[in-house]
């Protein structure tokens, strides 16, 4: 089975097209969707309705459970917050609900996803530093893990230590392993395509990929949602 991986989408619909459109070229069977959906950007309903279509392993994301009002927005800065807030009312109540509905955490087979961490997938907590990935190590019950959020390719091995690596194709062979494909619609890694992931569990590879988007346009949709600037202007640099 191939499956495409996508992160941290946060409402940029231009993005989710363009590497929606590679993955169906790309023939893969089936979706993982890593959680933030919406947030910062401007068609959280267009982006929620294709991936509801899709009917991925899915997991919620601290922004998705924002706007849901299932997570305090202390927890989120102030242009995050504005989106948060915009985004509730451009949604219908019955697609707020549905991601109040998601959980933190889903296992689906051999694979276990998370947005944050697998150790406290409810705390939406960043999984950045080899300690980071040991500790969601120790409840990982599957070979292989998947988690978003920190917007940033890596991927992490078991072991005394664990390892890392920010290779764009990895065999992973018998090794347990937790990966993050980057973000969809708002990287931060300096490079502004999106990134999305794909993952041949047969051959047990996982690839990195970035593609084009019409970066411009979701800067302009941004702007004339009268969202915060900043959220238009951070797509052109990956940051």
């Amino acid at each position: 089975m191939r499956y495409g991986v996508l992160g941290d989408i946060h409402s940029n619909l231009q993005a989710m097209e363009a590497v929606l459109g590679a993955l169906e070229g790309a023939g893969v069977d089936g979706y993982l969707c890593l959680g933030d959906l919406v947030g910062y950007g401007a068609d959280p309903k267009a982006v929620v309705d294709r991936i509801r279509d899709l009917d991925p392993v899915l997991v919620a994301g601290n922004h998705d459970w924002g706007v849901a009002g299932r997570l305090s927005l202390n927890y989120f800065n102030q242009q995050a917050k504005a989106a948060i807030h915009w985004t509730r009312t451009a949604l219908p109540k019955e697609d707020v609900r549905w991601l109040g509905s998601l959980s933190p955490l889903a296992i689906e087979g051999d694979l276990t996803l998370a947005h944050g961490t697998v150790h406290e997938p409810d705390r939406f907590d960043y999984l950045q530093t080899p300690y980071d990935a040991y500790l969601s190590f120790e409840c990982l019950t599957t070979s292989i893990g998947f988690v978003g959020h920190s917007h940033i390719p890596v991927t992490f091995f078991d072991g005394a230590p664990v390892t890392y690596s920010v290779d764009e194709r990895i065999e992973l062979g018998e090794r347990r392993a937790i990966a993050n494909v980057g973000s969809v619609g708002q990287p931060r890694d300096e490079d502004w395509r999106a990134a999305y992931g794909i993952y041949d569990a047969e051959a047990r590879v996982v690839e990195v990929h970035r593609i084009d988007y019409d970066v411009d346009q979701a800067a302009e949709r941004i702007i004339d949602a009268g969202l915060p600037p900043i959220l238009g202007d951070r797509l052109h640099v990956g940051r």
